[in-house]
């Protein structure tokens, strides 16, 4: 499903605009929407007290109309402004119909908006929408309305609230929310949902989304390169698995990983590959790591390699491993490693025969951190190689800071897949993934209980796994990252917010994966 940044749905109403459908019909269907949304919400409209926040802009002309539409329909309807509205040439069809119509100005302390609510089923919430261009000021008339609203949503009986748009002080691009912003039972959204929709905090708040057709035309729709990944792609996007096959047909998979510190995340990533269908998966770890995990995976193979002092993988690697990759379908660089000189040296020597494999290679954690010192990087990346950052990795391959990243996630990594010319998967809550040319897919998935050990490693195994199986870089990242947190959501309902063991999430991805093939 398409998304849109707020600058992006603006250019969408021109271009509906210069199609044929003027502003004043686009305002009809939201107006119309948002009160066919009211009506399925409440089950019936008879006498129902419905109250409609109207704001300044286009949001509350959609509000109005939408009171217009549920008095024809039998509802009670009043409609407060916070202050007086530039345009009030929609007051007349709510006089004719004997709308009330009150004006915070003319209400000293905003005593009828408190009685309008104290009494009201449900309440709109067509105040600004994607209209806001600075915190709201709770001593302004739209701060004080919105104080007001929570209260009574607050209350043992609160009123319905359905927004328009966006609700009052969501940011449209990035999700970040007003401490006035009062959170609704429904969103309704027009043309194409606003990506901050689907970004935290705000996707916690804004409760159902409803997207509603305006008369944007398909072509400028098609247009957009930011969607969200949906069960359809998803299905689409798994690969084939026919009756005929064998271990080779699903492609090798080599993991090289692992520490004296961090010995079980070659582990959890060579398991993840399997699980995701490759046919077979070679972990290529000190001889002391081995020793350790070898009996906790013996479907794996092994390619037991020197230790630096450190107790990470020697750089003399690189040259070892120079025999093995002809044989490798795609690689996953990075879990466990450690950081050391000799990890970055290695890692830098094996780039170039990174770059020869036909599946392409994950780059994770370490790895991560290792490409982040070089200084000639960028133009020593495999065509087809996959990042797969948690924000503190990603601020060190921008060289910028945590909260730079965190503040524009979207932005953050498609400079970063511009930059090395990657495809980058950005983990958190929703996470992203941008590719090279500037495609960006967002997960719908924000879950506490992916935030344990191991969880990345897991991800970036499962990334391994699906370009072994012949899968483009950015078509593996986006199905891995959409089964991972999808078998997080399904292990959630088990387990709560907490207390999943990564190696759990590995094991459960078959059968989601296989629901996923049905949906």
């Amino acid at each position: 499903m398409k998304l849109v940044t707020v600058a992006q749905m603006r250019e969408l109403e021109q271009a509906a605009v210069a199609a044929g459908t003027s502003e004043a019909q686009m305002m009809e269907e939201a107006g119309l929407a948002i009160a066919q949304e009211v009506w399925m919400l409440m089950g019936t409209l008879e006498s129902r007290r419905i109250i409609v926040l109207a704001g300044p802009g286009s949001n509350g002309g959609d509000g109005m109309i939408a009171a217009r539409n549920l008095s024809d329909w039998g509802a009670d309807v009043g409609v407060y402004l916070p202050r007086v509205r530039r345009d009030m040439s929609l007051a007349a069809d709510l006089q004719e119909r004997d709308i009330p119509l009150i004006i915070g100005g003319e209400d000293p302390g905003y005593e009828k908006l408190n009685s309008m609510l104290l009494v009201a089923d449900l309440v709109i919430d067509a105040l600004l929408g994607i209209g806001k261009a600075r915190p709201i000021d709770p001593e302004e008339p739209i701060g004080i309305v919105l104080d007001r609203l929570a209260t009574i949503r607050n209350s043992h009986t609160p009123p319905k609230l359905i927004a328009v748009d966006l609700p009052t002080g969501v940011d449209g691009d990035t999700g970040a929310c007003d401490a006035l912003t009062v959170p609704p039972d429904l969103t309704v959204t027009f043309g194409l949902p606003k990506v901050g929709l689907y970004q935290e905090p705000a996707s916690a708040l804004v409760g159902k989304i409803q997207v509603i057709d305006i008369g944007i035309p398909k072509a400028a729709t098609d247009a957009m390169d930011l969607e969200l990944i949906t069960p359809r792609w998803v299905r689409s996007a798994m690969p084939n698995r026919p009756t005929g096959a064998n271990k080779g047909t699903f492609g090798r998979v080599l993991v090289l990983g692992g520490s004296s510190r961090y010995p079980g995340a070659p582990k959890l990533a060579a398991t993840a590959a399997y699980r995701a269908g490759a046919g077979l998966v070679t972990i290529a770890t000190t001889t002391g790591v081995a020793a350790l995990i070898t009996g906790a995976i013996a479907e794996a193979t092994w390619l037991p390699l020197h230790a630096s002092d450190e107790g990470t993988i020697a750089d003399t690697a690189a040259l070892a491993l120079r025999n093995e990759w002809p044989d490798v379908n795609a690689a996953v660089v990075g879990p466990g490693l450690g950081r050391s000189e000799s990890v970055s040296a290695m890692l830098w020597a094996a780039l170039p025969d990174l770059a020869e494999l036909p599946g392409g290679v994950v780059f994770d954690a370490d790895a991560l951190n290792a490409i982040a010192a070089m200084p000639d990087a960028p133009g020593r990346m495999p065509a087809r190689a996959v990042f797969t950052p948690h924000p503190g990795e990603l601020a060190r391959l921008l060289g910028t800071t945590v909260a730079d990243v965190q503040s524009r996630r979207i932005a953050a990594a498609v400079e970063a897949a511009a930059k090395y010319g990657v495809v980058v998967v950005l983990k958190g809550a929703h996470t992203v993934v941008a590719g090279p040319s500037g495609s960006i897919r967002l997960s719908p998935y924000a879950n506490p209980l992916l935030a344990t050990a191991g969880s990345g490693d897991v991800l970036a195994g499962m990334i391994g796994g699906y370009l072994a199986q012949g899968l483009d870089p950015a078509t593996a990242a986006t199905l891995s990252v959409y089964l991972h947190g999808a078998t997080g959501e399904t292990l959630r309902e088990e387990y709560g917010d907490s207390g999943l063991l990564a190696g759990e999430l590995a094991d459960k991805l078959p059968s989601v994966a296989r629901s996923a093939r049905t949906i």
